[in-house]
């Protein structure tokens, strides 16, 4: 510490030096660019977008988005490690919080409401930001090379952590079975994320591909309806 940073004694230290206005300034345009990206990314996909279409979303040069980011793969990157990390880590909390609760007690669903219902609470509850990468990450999880990566990179312990608490609730039930139903929950989830408005019209407005209310509601027990069913196949054909 520096003699100008020490208290006088019997004076309160000095308070901590604010961050200065440059690097305020750096960090607000930042965060406009990811916004921007962000939704341009979830609107046209990762292909269908150009860093001039970023900055002209925000009316600054493309030179900026250069002088931040070194390219189109920089800044989408950034762009997940801006909301992937917070997603992994709410529902691997979830998780933890539901298999303390139940102990010895996991069930399908009670597993399937802690590994979906954190990312539905935020598509309900949150910006649209949130909105947006919940849009990404429906691309990237049918997307074969790039996005089966980001979904790796950053989902993996979250899904193997679902699968564990899946053994659990299921002891009887082969390995290989509890993979696939958790691939197809992976699909069902990743596809609600992309509200791309075929339900509405499908069901004449009965429905709403945007209604995550009854999403939440239906999906954990429509989907541990189906794993139930997939285990006893599997059973079945062992007693064959």
């Amino acid at each position: 510490m520096s003699s100008t940073d020490q208290a006088t004694p019997g004076q309160p230290p000095a308070r901590p030096r604010a961050p200065n206005h440059k690097a305020r300034v750096r960090e607000a345009s930042i965060e406009r660019i990811l916004d921007a990206a962000e939704q341009l990314f979830a609107e046209f996909g990762y292909h269908g977008v150009t860093l001039k279409d970023v900055a002209a979303r925000i009316g600054v040069s493309s030179t900026l988005i250069h002088y931040h980011f070194n390219g189109k793969e920089s800044l989408y990157e950034a762009v997940w490690a801006r909301r992937a990390p917070i997603s992994a880590r709410n529902r691997l909390e979830a998780m933890r919080r539901y298999a303390e609760a139940v102990g010895d007690k996991v069930t399908v669903e009670g597993a399937l409401h802690a590994w979906i219902d954190t990312d539905l609470n935020v598509q309900i509850d949150d910006t649209e930001q949130w909105l947006a990468f919940g849009k990404i990450s429906a691309q990237a999880n049918s997307a074969a090379g790039w996005g089966a990566e980001k979904m790796s990179k950053y989902f993996n312990p979250v899904v193997l952590a679902l699968i564990d608490l899946l053994k659990k609730a299921m002891p009887d039930c082969d390995e290989a079975t509890i993979f696939w139903g958790y691939h197809f929950v992976s699909g069902a989830m990743t596809h609600n994320m992309a509200r791309t408005g075929r339900l509405d019209e499908l069901s004449h407005g009965l429905c709403s591909s945007d209604d995550f209310v009854s999403i939440r509601r239906h999906m954990a027990r429509f989907m541990a309806a189906g794993f139930e069913a997939i285990r006893q196949d599997a059973m079945a054909s062992k007693d064959k």
